[in-house]
């Protein structure tokens, strides 16, 4: 029987960048609003936290924005992230602090999925060990190893497993070396299966498409995992998540409402 008790999609900024970033070699020139997302879940064995968003200090110091976001690497320039949009402040909504996250889950370790690991130090940190080894080498340029490097409770995995009854973690590598994904078992509703960046877009999934961004250009790679959470989904009757894509989040629950 699953612990999960209640589950909130929680907005932490906003990216906008060329289409290709998300399905790849389709939609130069085209200017698309992403969604940046984080993930909460109440257990009865704790709670736990599917990626962390952007680092705000990064966005919103000049002085780091100019070193961070200011270069080749973004010629989109940064995503936007307001105050209300900082973890701590989604948190305070629900009436909770940083402190009562028990367990932050990184899909991946790019900048705006682990950039919000400096708000917390205090929990355990679930990674995979390929994701970790290429943030650290850097594997591209969305790593900022600043956002990583330091004291943090890391524990580190090799295989799919279940981090409470319930919650189950994915291997779906192409993306990035170590992409994990989610598949969540809610008390009452169909289970939902959180893709991360292994499909960017309702676009990458039902054509099945790649992302922009693949690891070492390992396009088949990325392509497999995309087939294996649609299977996923229909053996289980999930609802398949994308990411980044704005018309979907759109349609889901409006924080801080949640699914049961």
């Amino acid at each position: 029987m699953t612990q999960v008790k209640k589950f909130w999609p929680i907005l932490t900024g906003i990216h906008k960048y060329e289409k290709t970033l998300s399905t790849r070699n389709i939609g130069h020139g085209q200017i698309i609003e992403a969604p940046i997302l984080a993930y909460l879940m109440e257990t009865s064995n704790g709670r736990i936290l599917y990626d962390v968003g952007c680092d705000y200090e990064k966005i919103n110091d000049l002085q780091k924005r100019h070193h961070f976001y200011e270069n080749d690497e973004f010629p989109f320039g940064p995503p936007t992230m307001t105050e209300e949009q900082k973890m701590e402040n989604r948190l305070r909504q629900l009436g909770l602090q940083p402190l009562d996250i028990d367990t932050v889950f990184v899909g991946h370790l790019h900048f705006d999925h682990g950039g919000g690991l400096c708000d917390m130090k205090h929990a355990e940190v679930h990674v995979h060990s390929k994701e970790y080894e290429a943030a650290n080498q850097p594997a591209d340029g969305a790593y900022f190893a600043e956002d990583f490097t330091g004291d943090y409770h890391w524990r580190f995995q090799d295989d799919e497993y279940d981090l409470v009854p319930g919650i189950r973690a994915i291997e779906t590598p192409g993306h990035t070396a170590g992409h994990m994904s989610m598949l969540i078992e809610l008390p009452k509703g169909k289970p939902i299966l959180l893709a991360g960046d292994a499909a960017d877009l309702t676009e990458n999934i039902e054509q099945e498409i790649a992302p922009g961004l693949c690891w070492h250009d390992k396009e088949d790679l990325a392509l497999a995992s995309i087939r294996k959470l649609k299977n996923i989904a229909k053996e289980t009757e999930a609802c398949l998540w994308p990411n980044h894509d704005m018309s979907f989040y759109r349609q889901c629950t409006p924080f801080p409402g949640f699914y049961e």
